[in-house]
Order: structure tokens, then C-alpha cells, then sequence
């Protein structure tokens, strides 16, 4: 694409970003293999400022996240159109499209169309008409949902406790992720078998039993497990009220009290999900998970501390050596080797940001689909014992054996 058609196309996505007009950016039909098949993008709003969010997908489920502010669009976005044969821009009074055909011909369509109607609104009248960027996107959960005024995430009117707010969002993300695999569920009439790890005060749990049987309209049956049995008390009388509680029918919510690495491996869970499982928990978690061979996985670590305490590698002091430094990349390669150790055991795993950063430092979601492929988890088993060797030494071999 001729760099006059592509500029062009960066700066009507800059006016309609800055518009607030820009419904959605997509490029599609890559132009080798090794590109993402899909890139997309969507505005938003981050700490007062308008992003143009972008995610690019690629084969076997791996995603990559990144934002670039209006400004930043003119001189960026040129050059990532170059990669595709397709961009696509969607706003309330237009679109435009913007192809290069496989003879090399280039084609700009709806240009026109949409600068006409930029310029017969004159700016605010044509605007005011219109449904702009929504600041607070609509939700899976509303906040009148019973349990979470149980919960004290909200009052009795429905509405969300300011100080609950950064919770109910990351629920409610957390949701939108369910939703985006739902379909590597099993389908049919047959129940759900998932499983809440570390649950805790099973916030996470409710909302996920909800949208399951309330929304999506299946049979679901949800264990919850967690080693304080005084909280699990108070979360059995929560489902109690809520009419969630297992009946017998082999349906329903159960929660025990138990360590989650002595649990029976004569079932396999279609969904595993744990939400900021503290430090090696979430190992643990997705070692139980990989090993009783659950259709997905989500997990939300947090609290990265064992590996921080274990690294030797002297290529990596002059990082190290500072300790804020060293904290946040213990945090980026703990949850590396867990994408590896997951990849070994058959997952195709993707790491993904749960929400803003504002609302919780602990902001990685991992994503893993079981789909066993030999020739790739042999891969991906040889390149978790080398950089355990690279990163711990003659330690490797003693890596989460203490757990």
C-alpha cells in the first residue's frame, strides 16, 4: 500500500479517535504466515485520556496487547497497514476500508463519504446526536445481583460501594474472558464441572455460577475449594440464599475445605479458574489444573515473591541488583515459566492483561486451552528446563519441589 493511502487512512483513524467516533479499527488478511491473522483495535479511556486499544491475535490462540495514545496514531499506524492487505474503520456516519488486491492495486473506499459528513457537522451539533465513547462500558453483572450485596460489593438499590468498584471490574472482566472461550466448552445438555481454586471469598465464583446458569442457561456444577473453612461457611450460606447450593441433582455449588493437591484426580473439570491465587498458589493451582487435564484454565496470579528470592543468573545483575527491578521481573519470568510448564503439559497458553493497571498491580491473566501436540510440548518442556537452568543453576532441579 502506497504510503499516501495508508497516511490516510492513520488520519482519519487520529480525527475519529479524537472524535470519539471510532467504533472499531481491524486488519486482517496478513501478508506472511509469521504476522498476527488478526489485529484489532477499540477506544478507550486510561486515566483520563483517550487510547486507541489494540490486540493482535495469533495462530494457536497467542495474543499481544498494546495502546497507542491519537497522537501517536499518525506516526504508528502506517506502518503496521503495511503488514495487510485489509484495514477496516468503523464509525456511527461512515466507514472506511482500505485494500490492496494481490496484483498490488490499492483501493480507499469511503473516504469521501466519511469526510463529507465530518464536515457538514461543523464539529459539536452532528456529535451531540450521536452515541459517542462509552466511559462505562455495560457489564456482564449489573450490581443487583443478590450476592454481591451479600458480598458488600453493593447496596440494596444495586449500586456498586466506590470502593468496590476496581473488585466489580475485575469480576466482570473476568467474566467477558469466560465468554470469549466459552466455546471450547462442551456444548449441548450435558452439566459443566468447573472448579474455583483458592477461591477464597468465591466472589469470583458466584459471578461465574451466574453467568453460566442464569445467562448462558446450563446445568453447572461448580466445586469451590479453599483451606479456610470459616470462610467457606459464610460463602455456603451466600449460595444458600442465592438458590445455588448443590441440591443433590448433581448440580449446584460445593464448597470444601481442603488442599487443593490432594484432590481426587478421577474427574476431569471442563473449567478451572482461580483468581490471585497468592504467590506459589497459583502453581499449584495450575499444576492441579494441567494434571487433572481441565478443558481451560484462567488463572490470575499474584504476589510473585519464591522465584525473586532464587535467581542467580549473573547475566541478569545488572537488573538484580536493584531490588524494585528485580521484584517486577521475578513477576514477568514467573509467569513465563508458567506458560512454558503449561505448554509442556498440552496447553496453548496466552498471557493477558485483566484490567487497568490502577485498579490492581496483580493485572496478568493466563489463558490456557488443552490441545495436546506432542512435537510442540516436547518444545516447550526442553525450553522450561533451560531457562530454569539459565535462571537458578544448580537450583533448577529443586524449582517448586518445596511446595
Amino acid at each position: 500500500m502506497t504510503n499516501g493511502k495508508r497516511e490516510t487512512m492513520a488520519e482519519l483513524v487520529r480525527i475519529t479517535a479524537e472524535n470519539e467516533l471510532l467504533r472499531r479499527f481491524v486488519l486482517s488478511k496478513p501478508k506472511s504466515a509469521d504476522l498476527a491473522k488478526k489485529v484489532s483495535a477499540r477506544l478507550t479511556v486510561r486515566r483520563g485520556r483517550k487510547i486507541l486499544f489494540f490486540e493482535e491475535t495469533y495462530p494457536g490462540g497467542r495474543v499481544r496487547q498494546f495502546a497507542l495514545s491519537p497522537d501517536e496514531i499518525v506516526s504508528t499506524l502506517p506502518a503496521l497497514c503495511e503488514n495487510y492487505l485489509q484495514a477496516d474503520l468503523s464509525t456511527p456516519v461512515g466507514d472506511v476500508v482500505l485494500l490492496r488486491s494481490k496484483s498490488g492495486t490499492e483501493t480507499l473506499r469511503g473516504e469521501a463519504r466519511l469526510r463529507r459528513a465530518l464536515d457538514e457537522s461543523d464539529g459539536a451539533p452532528l456529535l451531540s446526536t450521536l452515541t459517542k465513547l462509552d466511559r462505562e462500558p455495560r457489564r456482564i453483572l449489573t450490581g443487583n445481583e443478590p450476592f454481591l450485596f451479600a458480598l458488600g460489593v453493593s447496596d440494596e438499590r444495586g449500586r456498586v460501594h466506590d470502593k468496590r468498584q476496581p473488585k466489580f471490574r475485575q469480576i466482570n472482566r473476568f467474566l467477558e474472558l469466560v465468554a470469549d472461550i466459552y466455546d471450547e466448552l462442551p456444548g449441548g445438555d450435558c452439566p459443566l464441572l468447573v472448579y474455583d481454586l483458592c477461591c477464597g471469598k468465591s466472589y469470583l465464583s458466584f459471578a461465574l455460577y451466574h453467568y453460566l446458569t442464569a445467562i448462558r442457561g446450563r446445568r453447572v456444577e461448580m466445586l469451590c475449594v479453599d483451606l479456610k473453612a470459616d470462610v467457606l461457611d459464610f460463602c455456603r450460606g451466600i449460595a444458600r440464599d442465592a438458590g445455588f447450593l448443590s441440591d443433590g441433582d448433581g448440580c449446584g455449588m460445593v464448597f470444601r475445605a481442603e488442599d487443593i493437591r490432594k484432590l481426587p484426580r478421577d474427574r476431569r473439570p471442563d473449567l478451572v479458574v482461580s483468581l490471585h491465587a497468592c504467590d506459589t498458589a497459583t502453581d499449584v493451582v495450575l499444576d492441579a489444573a494441567a494434571d487433572l487435564q481441565a478443558k481451560v484454565i484462567l488463572s490470575t496470579p499474584c504476589c510473585h515473591r519464591y522465584l525473586d528470592r532464587k535467581i542467580v543468573a549473573p547475566e541478569l545483575g545488572f537488573v538484580t541488583r536493584h531490588p524494585k527491578l528485580r521484584s517486577k521481573l521475578a513477576e514477568a519470568l514467573t509467569d513465563g515459566l508458567r506458560c512454558l510448564r503449561l505448554e509442556a503439559a498440552g496447553y496453548d497458553v496466552t498471557a493477558a492483561e485483566l484490567v487497568d493497571p490502577d485498579d490492581t498491580p496483580k493485572n496478568t491473566v493466563l489463558r490456557a486451552i488443552r490441545r495436546p501436540d506432542e512435537k510442540k510440548m516436547r518444545a516447550a518442556k526442553v525450553a522450561y528446563e533451560e531457562a530454569k537452568r539459565f535462571l537458578l543453576g544448580d537450583g533448577a532441579d529443586a524449582y517448586l519441589t518445596d511446595l
